[in-house]
């Protein structure tokens, strides 16, 4: 019984070993590890979407890590890393796309929001106190009936 036991741990141990093999190789030398993360700090995993390559443990993130570590030890810079990888998946991989017509969007449409938000609420302000002023909020006509309706119950104060 303890052989099965055995045998069934070896079966599901096996995979998380491999797979910590491939998140962490070349540890062997840190300043190229280094690099690798520096890199992979600017780049969007295409996986998550909201990590950075280097944070994620996608499948993807590890492979790109990979790329990244293969181009540094073929001499390639950031900048000749980076333009490959948007070149191949999209400026959508950079977590700081360049500023041109595809990505104005993402670099000015929280301020085109912000802005149409802070001018709808002037506009719903300047309504309100432009509205006529009485401690009710009732036109002239409901009024003057709420009025005659307080002196036939003789409520009126």
């Amino acid at each position: 019984m303890r052989a099965v036991l055995l045998f069934i741990a070896c079966l599901f141990a096996s995979p998380v070993g491999a797979q910590d093999r491939l998140a962490t190789p070349g540890v062997a030398d840190p300043a190229l590890e280094a690099r690798v993360m520096a890199i992979a700090e600017e780049l969007r995993c295409l996986v998550c979407q909201n990590e950075t390559v280097a944070a994620s443990h996608a499948e993807l993130a590890v492979d790109l890590r990979g790329q990244i570590r293969e181009q540094l030890r073929g001499g390639r810079s950031q900048a000749d890393i980076l333009a490959f990888m948007s070149q191949r998946y999209g400026d959508f991989v950079l977590y700081r796309p360049p500023l041109k017509a595809g990505t104005a969007l993402l670099w000015l449409g929280p301020f085109v929001l912000l802005a149409l938000g802070g001018l709808l609420l002037v506009r719903h302000l300047r309504r309100r106190t432009a509205e006529p002023a009485n401690a009710e909020g009732l036109s002239p006509a409901e009024l003057q009936r709420a009025q005659r309706l307080l002196d036939e119950a003789g409520g009126h104060p």
